[in-house]
């Protein structure tokens, strides 16, 4: 379970996370969904030990996120990939740090997308480099996997590459996937639970299920009534 406890962050004046609690559970398809500098990205980077809390703490498992970090593949939005590399060689740098990389995943995967191991990533287009960054992170058994506005700013096809990549790859029960996006649509028919974020707090959070049958609303209509009563 990743649970964060009274978290709060400043950048400068701007406060990112303010006093958040939140516990999301083990084993399931988490949707961590709100506007744009909402607090999103900030949450998923404290997972990913790539920031600490000023104040409060968040604990994966019980242990600190920079503990912990050989149980994440984290999944950014900013694209990290080096142009002068293949997806080929991208694979065996990736595969130089972590014990989890499952090669017969990757080579299925990199059929699935439709990539191939020669191809350079400054000469593929921005979609292909997507499927690329999805690739080098799913290809792990990593048991959390975050994924970070995975579908911003690529076309729909691609995007219904990526969300089939991962219903096809997902271990139900066994890996907590939290993806964070505020393109709640694409993702609504993938997510298990669904946390709503705004001014760095958790405004709503439960199954995704049980708030489409009681509300008889979609999950966009859902969170675009909540934050409407906050801004008012």
């Amino acid at each position: 379970m990743i649970e964060f406890k009274e978290v709060s962050k400043r950048f400068g004046s701007t406060l990112a996370l303010d006093k958040l609690d939140a516990n999301f559970p083990t084993g399931k398809i988490i949707g961590l969904f709100g506007p744009n500098g909402a607090g999103k990205s900030t949450s998923i980077k404290m997972i990913a030990g790539l920031n600490r809390p000023d104040e409060g703490q968040v604990l994966i498992d019980g242990e600190l996120p920079r503990m912990s970090k050989a149980q994440i593949a984290y999944l950014p939005e900013i694209d990290h990939l080096y142009p002068w590399m293949t997806i080929g060689q991208a694979a065996g740098f990736t595969r130089s740090f972590y014990v989890d990389w499952d090669n017969n995943k990757y080579h299925e995967l990199l059929k699935y997308l439709n990539l191939s191991a020669e191809m350079k990533i400054g000469k593929i287009s921005k979609g292909q480099r997507a499927k690329t960054k999805l690739l080098l992170t799913v290809a792990r058994r990593a048991p959390y996997l975050l994924m970070d506005e995975p579908l911003s700013g690529i076309d729909i096809l691609t995007r219904e590459e990526i969300i089939n990549t991962l219903v096809r790859d997902y271990r139900e029960g066994e890996q907590t996937i939290i993806i964070s996006t505020h393109e709640i649509a694409e993702v609504e028919s993938l997510v298990d639970e669904v946390f709503f974020i705004d001014q760095g707090k958790i405004m709503l959070s439960g199954s995704a299920e049980e708030f489409r049958v009681e509300r008889g609303q979609s999950l966009v209509e859902i969170m675009k009534e909540a934050f409407r009563h906050v801004h008012q």
